[in-house]
């Protein structure tokens, strides 16, 4: 029963959407590089002609843009150093077979101490030892065109996709500053472990090829927020959030705006329409992000553009509902508090509004949930 399981998926289930996206990322990518940068006929003078390895590289760039084995240098470096092995090898050996087989079995070891692996560096390399007669045509340039440039262009339409879909392609490497532009880690990898033993780790299971640095503190530290859910008990949203809410209208003045931050000492305010039905929220970054776009545009100091700024709420140029954030996190009253955790950790939003049939009955900001995680804390001890 056991052996039988093993021949199933071994992937984690995706939705259709990402599947969707993956496919749609392959199409554009080599469609685009299809119709305008490189041809479907083959070209052996200029060399910027499809293969069949590029459609390889495409699964990896587009479906897996995480991986290690994705990334630019794995790509470009792997798909090139195992085509100049596929042409020396195609140039020395006239036995077919045994040509394909050294062609690939040379680039792997190649990629390997190039440390830029890349799956379809193999397909590569056998597609320049099955092409002995494009080969004497071409030689080396086989290498820099169709394959380095064409893999060129499709990293670089993989980066662009990956940004146009919210995704992170070439991921962050592990010294890399936050979102936040220091030097501190994002929270959520602040794990106390260097990058040597991460490494350690990856080489110790042989995951190395699998799962990057960068990565690997990621999960970790996804997997210790989500413990640290399993011990905040039954606690939800309704038994943390503050009920007895200051809210505005989408056509409330900054002023108002700034001084009900002043007077409360909020972080965030709800903005709502008639009968408390929810439109969006403000948070205190979005009022001085506000100010510092004034002061950019009309090369000012922050202080004077901040001053003019509230003073424009007196023609009713700016509201709050100019600046709200509108596609926040949002939660309800049977939330549980473990799952607001991921929400505020990435330091994203401050606070996060509870809603019952789209009308705002509550808010739990980063202080409740601290508060409560507290409390659950002593309550252990």
């Amino acid at each position: 029963m056991h052996f039988f399981r093993s021949l199933g998926p071994a992937v984690a289930r995706v939705s259709p959407l990402e599947a969707i996206r993956a496919g749609v990322g392959a199409l554009v990518g080599l469609g685009i590089a299809g119709l305008f940068l490189l041809s479907p006929s083959i070209d052996l003078k200029m060399g910027l002609f499809l293969v069949a390895p590029f459609g390889a590289s495409s699964v990896l760039l587009f479906a897996v843009p995480n991986s290690p084995l994705a990334q630019p240098w794995s790509a470009i470096v792997g798909n090139t150093v195992a085509a100049l092995v596929g042409v020396a090898v195609c140039m020395l050996v006239e036995d077919a077979a045994l040509r394909i087989a050294l062609a690939v079995g040379l680039a792997i070891t190649a990629t390997i101490l190039c440390r830029a692996v890349h799956p379809p560096a193999g397909a590569v390399a056998m597609t320049a030892a099955m092409s002995p007669e494009a080969i004497d045509q071409m030689g080396f340039w086989f290498a820099l065109a169709p394959i380095a440039v064409g893999t060129m262009i499709l990293v670089v339409f993989a980066a662009i996709y990956a940004r146009l879909t919210g995704r992170h392609y070439p991921f962050r490497q592990f010294d890399d500053p936050s979102k936040h532009g220091t030097a501190d880690p994002d929270p959520t990898e602040r794990l106390g472990l260097t990058e040597e033993e991460l490494t350690g780790i990856l080489e110790s299971y042989r995951q190395s090829f699998n799962l990057g640095v960068e990565d690997l503190a990621r999960l970790i530290g996804a997997a210790e927020l989500q413990a640290a859910t399993h011990s905040t008990g039954p606690l939800t949203a309704g038994d943390i959030m503050s009920r007895n809410l200051i809210t505005v209208r989408p056509e409330t003045g900054l002023a108002k705006v700034a001084d009900l931050f002043k007077r409360h000492r909020f972080k965030s305010l709800p903005v709502v329409g008639p009968n408390a039905k929810f439109l969006g929220i403000i948070f205190q970054i979005h009022l001085i992000s506000q100010a510092r776009d004034d002061a950019l545009r009309l090369n000012r100091g922050f202080s004077s553009a901040f001053k003019r700024l509230l003073d424009r709420e007196r023609d009713n140029s700016v509201q709050a509902g100019d600046i709200m954030m509108v596609a926040g996190p949002r939660a309800t009253p049977n939330t549980p508090i473990g799952a607001l955790l991921p929400l505020m950790a990435d330091g994203e939003v401050d606070a996060v509004p509870v809603l019952e049939q789209g009308c705002v009955t509550g808010i739990v900001t980063r202080t409740d949930l601290i508060s409560a995680l507290a409390r659950g804390a002593v309550r252990n001890d």
